[in-house]
């Protein structure tokens, strides 16, 4: 990457850095970049850039889990799980966050992410959550593969109860409207060019259901019209339920 570098902190581990910048493709240094950092430091690892830092974080989402306000979230009420040991694929991980909440409700939760830096992000914030006694058991039923999921989803060995797609959105024209993680990360990632393959690939699971988060006025993924939509304020939960059968990738309707 020629946008990004790679640099050592204090208390950061030279061999660990000078992996995870040959990884990346991205020059390793002593000193933060002009654009985007990864900076390696005491504390895991940070991104850096344009006057903002951003670092993974699952404890910030512990007051979404805790005193019963799990089942209000969105996500859960969309996903549903009435069961135990039900599978779920994120196709499209970013930082981890979606997948947190469904593992937190009892999803053993398969994380793709294709982006390296994204991947080192999230790899690193799961790291130390499972050294922390409120996030370990959560954080246990998540588990990260890096790699293109158009490919992987299609390459698993296994069905999934539920496959989750959050393609990233098209930058907002009010970019103070975006959030810290997502301008940063916008920097690295863009969004869906092959909606088709993607969705494509989520049927391919053979789920019983798939959940895409889009946009409030956005379109359908890939023209395929929802079985229902659960809508919030800023963003909305297109569902596709599938009865068994399992349908194939033509079965979809389209608009």
């Amino acid at each position: 990457m020629d946008n990004i570098v790679v640099c050592i902190g204090k208390g950061a581990d030279r061999e660990n850095a000078a992996a995870l910048a040959e990884r990346i493709g991205a020059p390793l240094t002593d000193k933060v970049g002009e654009m985007l950092t990864l900076m390696t430091d005491a504390s895991g690892i940070s991104l850096l850039g344009f006057g903002m830092r951003f670092q993974g974080d699952f404890s910030r989402l512990l007051p979404r889990i805790t005193n019963g306000r799990l089942p209000h979230e969105m996500l859960i009420h969309a996903a549903k799980p009435k069961e135990t040991w039900l599978k779920a694929v994120d196709a499209a991980a970013g930082m981890g966050e979606d997948a947190f909440l469904l593992a937190a409700a009892g999803y053993d939760v398969t994380l793709y992410e294709r982006n390296t830096v994204v991947a080192a992000l999230l790899r690193d914030a799961m790291d130390r959550a499972k050294k922390d006694p409120l996030l370990k058991d959560t954080v246990g039923r998540m588990h990260f593969t890096e790699g293109d999921s158009t490919v992987l989803m299609k390459e698993r060995n296994e069905g999934a109860d539920l496959v989750y797609l959050d393609p990233m959105f098209p930058p907002r024209q009010k970019t103070g409207l975006v959030n810290k993680k997502l301008q940063l990360i916008q920097k690295l990632e863009q969004p869906c060019v092959d909606e088709k393959a993607l969705f494509d690939a989520a049927v391919s699971v053979r789920p019983k259901k798939i959940i895409i988060k889009r946009p409030l006025k956005g379109a359908y993924l890939a023209g395929s019209r929802p079985s229902y939509t659960i809508t919030g304020k800023a963003i909305r939960y297109d569902c596709y339920v599938f009865p068994e059968p399992r349908p194939d990738t033509q079965s979809a309707k389209t608009v």
